[in-house]
Protein backbone atom coordinates (compact mmCIF):
# COMPACT_ATOMS: atom_id res chain seq x y z
CA UNK A 1 0.00 0.00 0.00
CA UNK A 2 1.41 3.77 -0.61
CA UNK A 3 0.05 6.65 1.39
CA UNK A 4 0.65 10.41 0.60
CA UNK A 5 1.24 12.91 3.54
CA UNK A 6 1.14 16.44 3.26
CA UNK A 7 2.20 17.60 6.35
CA UNK A 8 4.14 16.34 9.56
CA UNK A 9 0.92 15.81 11.30
CA UNK A 10 -0.39 13.55 8.40
CA UNK A 11 3.07 11.51 8.93
CA UNK A 12 2.61 11.13 12.41
CA UNK A 13 -0.94 9.77 12.07
CA UNK A 14 0.09 7.54 9.72
CA UNK A 15 2.74 6.19 11.85
CA UNK A 16 -0.15 5.96 14.44
CA UNK A 17 -2.04 3.61 12.08
CA UNK A 18 0.78 1.33 11.29
CA UNK A 19 1.00 0.96 15.62
CA UNK A 20 -2.10 -0.70 15.62
CA UNK A 21 -1.12 -3.40 13.60
CA UNK A 22 1.93 -3.84 15.97
CA UNK A 23 2.65 -6.65 18.38
CA UNK A 24 5.71 -7.35 20.39
CA UNK A 25 8.60 -8.91 18.58
CA UNK A 26 7.54 -7.10 15.44
CA UNK A 27 10.50 -5.19 13.64
CA UNK A 28 9.34 -1.73 10.95
CA UNK A 29 12.45 -1.40 8.18
CA UNK A 30 12.44 2.10 7.32
CA UNK A 31 14.34 3.15 4.42
CA UNK A 32 14.36 6.70 2.80
CA UNK A 33 16.98 9.47 2.20
CA UNK A 34 17.75 12.28 4.74
CA UNK A 35 14.97 14.52 5.33
CA UNK A 36 12.11 11.70 4.20
CA UNK A 37 10.39 11.21 7.44
CA UNK A 38 11.62 8.64 9.06
CA UNK A 39 11.80 9.78 12.19
CA UNK A 40 8.77 11.48 11.93
CA UNK A 41 6.79 8.70 11.14
CA UNK A 42 8.70 6.89 14.44
CA UNK A 43 7.04 9.97 16.38
CA UNK A 44 3.69 8.69 15.10
CA UNK A 45 4.37 4.73 16.05
CA UNK A 46 5.68 6.37 19.29
CA UNK A 47 2.13 7.65 19.90
CA UNK A 48 0.18 4.74 18.46
CA UNK A 49 2.16 2.69 21.21
CA UNK A 50 1.19 4.71 23.75
CA UNK A 51 4.61 6.47 24.30
CA UNK A 52 3.51 9.68 26.40
CA UNK A 53 6.04 12.09 25.18
CA UNK A 54 5.95 10.84 21.60
CA UNK A 55 6.88 14.40 20.93
CA UNK A 56 10.39 13.89 21.86
CA UNK A 57 11.30 10.90 20.01
CA UNK A 58 14.11 12.08 17.70
CA UNK A 59 16.95 10.32 15.99
CA UNK A 60 19.24 7.96 17.68
CA UNK A 61 22.15 8.39 14.92
CA UNK A 62 24.85 9.21 17.60
CA UNK A 63 23.90 6.81 20.57
CA UNK A 64 22.27 4.22 17.84
CA UNK A 65 19.20 3.02 19.92
CA UNK A 66 16.61 4.48 22.02
CA UNK A 67 13.84 2.95 24.29
CA UNK A 68 10.72 4.14 24.86
CA UNK A 69 8.45 3.14 27.33
CA UNK A 70 4.59 2.58 26.09
CA UNK A 71 1.99 -0.09 26.41
CA UNK A 72 4.62 -2.03 23.90
CA UNK A 73 7.91 -1.13 24.61
CA UNK A 74 9.89 0.96 21.41
CA UNK A 75 13.57 0.12 20.42
CA UNK A 76 14.17 2.69 17.84
CA UNK A 77 17.46 2.54 15.74
CA UNK A 78 19.03 4.95 13.77
CA UNK A 79 21.66 3.14 11.89
CA UNK A 80 22.82 6.13 9.26
CA UNK A 81 26.50 6.12 10.93
CA UNK A 82 27.42 2.76 10.89
CA UNK A 83 29.05 1.74 7.55
CA UNK A 84 29.90 -2.60 8.32
CA UNK A 85 27.29 -5.16 9.50
CA UNK A 86 30.02 -6.29 12.07
CA UNK A 87 29.59 -2.52 13.34
CA UNK A 88 24.99 -3.64 13.14
CA UNK A 89 25.51 -7.06 14.60
CA UNK A 90 27.83 -5.58 17.89
CA UNK A 91 25.15 -3.18 19.07
CA UNK A 92 22.78 -6.19 19.01
CA UNK A 93 20.06 -5.61 17.45
CA UNK A 94 18.70 -9.14 17.82
CA UNK A 95 18.73 -8.87 21.39
CA UNK A 96 15.83 -6.21 20.67
CA UNK A 97 13.70 -8.52 19.16
CA UNK A 98 13.72 -11.40 21.74
CA UNK A 99 12.35 -8.46 23.92
CA UNK A 100 8.90 -7.72 24.52
CA UNK A 101 8.48 -4.69 22.29
CA UNK A 102 8.59 -3.10 18.54
CA UNK A 103 11.82 -2.60 16.80
CA UNK A 104 12.13 0.67 14.11
CA UNK A 105 14.81 0.42 12.16
CA UNK A 106 16.06 3.62 10.23
CA UNK A 107 18.83 2.67 7.52
CA UNK A 108 17.56 -0.66 7.45
CA UNK A 109 18.56 -1.14 3.97
CA UNK A 110 22.46 -0.92 5.39
CA UNK A 111 21.19 -4.67 7.27
CA UNK A 112 19.22 -5.76 4.82
CA UNK A 113 21.11 -9.26 4.39
CA UNK A 114 20.94 -9.81 8.15
CA UNK A 115 17.09 -8.39 8.63
CA UNK A 116 14.64 -10.96 9.66
CA UNK A 117 12.55 -12.23 6.32
CA UNK A 118 9.07 -11.42 8.46
CA UNK A 119 9.05 -7.39 9.01
CA UNK A 120 7.29 -4.75 7.67
CA UNK A 121 9.29 -2.32 5.07
CA UNK A 122 8.64 1.13 5.06
CA UNK A 123 9.51 2.86 2.32
CA UNK A 124 9.29 7.01 2.21
CA UNK A 125 10.59 9.63 -0.64
CA UNK A 126 10.09 13.00 -0.89
CA UNK A 127 7.34 14.69 -3.53
CA UNK A 128 7.73 18.15 -2.53
CA UNK A 129 8.58 20.27 0.62
CA UNK A 130 6.25 18.98 2.88
CA UNK A 131 4.94 16.08 0.76
CA UNK A 132 6.20 12.33 1.24
CA UNK A 133 5.08 8.98 -0.26
CA UNK A 134 5.22 5.97 2.09
CA UNK A 135 5.13 2.38 0.69
CA UNK A 136 4.38 -0.17 3.19
CA UNK A 137 4.73 -3.63 2.55
CA UNK A 138 5.00 -7.09 4.68
CA UNK A 139 7.31 -9.24 4.02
Amino acid sequence: MTFTTANAEETIKLGEKIARRLKPGDLVALSGELGAGKTTLVKGIAKGLGVKNYRYVNSPSFVLVKEYKGKIPLFHFDIYRLNNLKDIEDIGYEDYLARDGVVVIEWSGKMARILPKKRLNVALKIKSPGKRTIAIKES
